[in-house]
């Protein structure tokens, strides 16, 4: 059984690859329709998380997003950084 950690939380995945990504692209192309009541943005990266599980391009996409989400909060805000679990930043180099 698949996990992923979306926001803190921990979320068990179907193990069947075919439902896993199904779930994912429903949940990216509701989540683009986020500007209707019921549904959000939240639900694309969500998706696009679920996608990287079966998808190795999604996956170098979305370890790419991580990276530069880390750099720029430990520009920002540190604190945050190392409560999300960004650990200390490392210099370049």
């Amino acid at each position: 059984m698949s996990r992923v950690n979306f926001v803190g939380y921990k979320m068990k995945l179907p193990g069947h690859p075919l439902l896993r990504m199904g779930m994912g692209l429903l949940l990216v192309f509701f989540g683009l329709l986020g500007f209707l009541p019921v549904l959000g943005f939240w639900m694309v990266p969500l998706g696009l998380l679920i996608l990287s599980v079966d998808l190795p391009f999604v996956r170098r996409w979305t370890r790419l997003l991580n990276v530069r989400l880390g750099h720029f909060l430990h520009r920002r805000w540190p604190g945050l950084a190392r409560k999300m679990g960004y650990g200390m930043r490392r210099d370049r180099g």
